[in-house]
């Protein structure tokens, strides 16, 4: 029967990157032999308001995660944590810490998500629960298959590009297209593969704010050989970038990971579109299949 991989995770240091990026790092239970890979996806647990910690079902529900997520979905909507998924920037196995980079949307607190109102005022003590990350669903790049690689997606994405990044190999080919809203939110890219990065600014950009990314990529000149393709960020972008990936660059559906991170006017706890139903199961179907 499969462990519960959750855990309280406590802040240890806070770092504000750029202006609209935080950097969390946290130690905890299960950090110290914690498993890792590249574009690691975990999910968060934020308390509600007047809780000091986010409120978990007792008990380890004899270690099935199902029943422990069905008695987490049990709890008062107005006790149970907000869950969100993020990806994990870095972990120091020496240290025993994890570090995840938050985008803070906004100032607002009345009209921000509660991710970004909680990493607005993190400091060191505050409390969170992790819920992941299973190793079952790291996917490994296929940098035998392909001679270059494509990284597109916006600042939701910078976290999981820059630990992919990170674990290229020298010799790798990478071309990153990444959209951020001006100068001040680019980051350093640390990396042995030979990469090119286009930063591409919402402020001032040409092609309206939702179109900027899709646009940057339409005039890319690829470099030649068989590419893979990594698109994430805002869904809708997402299925743009692929529509254009697919009909107007000839780039198989199979040479092509991509991930809708969050919704335009809509936040994870709304119900599923039907384009985020079909984008699921075509993600699904590709898992199944073993293609990307």
């Amino acid at each position: 029967m499969a462990a519960v991989p959750v855990a309280l995770i406590q802040v240890t240091d806070v770092r504000r990157l750029t202006p609209h990026m935080v950097r969390v790092t946290f130690a905890g239970d299960g950090l110290d032999d914690f498993p890792t890979w590249p574009d690691q996806q975990l999910k968060l647990c934020f308390p509600r308001p007047g809780q000091t910690e986010p409120r978990l079902p007792e008990g380890a529900a004899d270690g099935d995660v199902m029943r422990w997520y069905q008695a987490f979905l049990a709890l008062p909507e107005d006790e149970r944590p907000w869950m969100r998924s993020y990806t994990v920037r870095s972990y120091d196995p020496v240290r025993q810490r994890i570090d995840v980079d938050f985008v803070l949307h906004g100032t607002n607190p009345a009209t921000t998500g509660p991710a970004t109102r909680w990493a607005a005022s993190a400091a060191v003590g505050d409390l969170l629960a992790r819920y992941g990350p299973s190793a079952e669903y790291a996917r490994p790049l296929p940098l035998d298959t392909a001679d270059w690689l494509l990284l597109a997606g916006d600042e939701t994405a910078l976290p999981a590009i820059g630990s992919l990044l990170e674990a290229l190999p020298a010799g790798a080919r990478a071309l990153a297209c990444i959209e951020v809203a001006d100068a001040a939110e680019e980051q350093h890219l640390a990396t042995r593969a030979d990469l090119t990065v286009r930063w591409v600014h919402r402020t001032g950009a040409a092609a309206g704010p939702h179109d900027a990314l899709p646009a940057a990529v339409r005039a890319l000149t690829f470099p030649p050989g068989r590419v893979f393709a990594w698109l994430a960020g805002e869904a809708g972008t997402v299925r743009a970038l692929r529509r254009h990936l697919v009909e107007e660059r000839g780039v198989e559906k199979r040479r092509i990971e991509f991930s809708g991170y969050w919704r335009r006017r809509l936040s994870q706890d709304d119900a599923p579109t039907d384009e985020d139903l079909a984008e699921a199961q075509e993600r699904i179907d590709a898992a199944r299949s073993g293609q990307g």
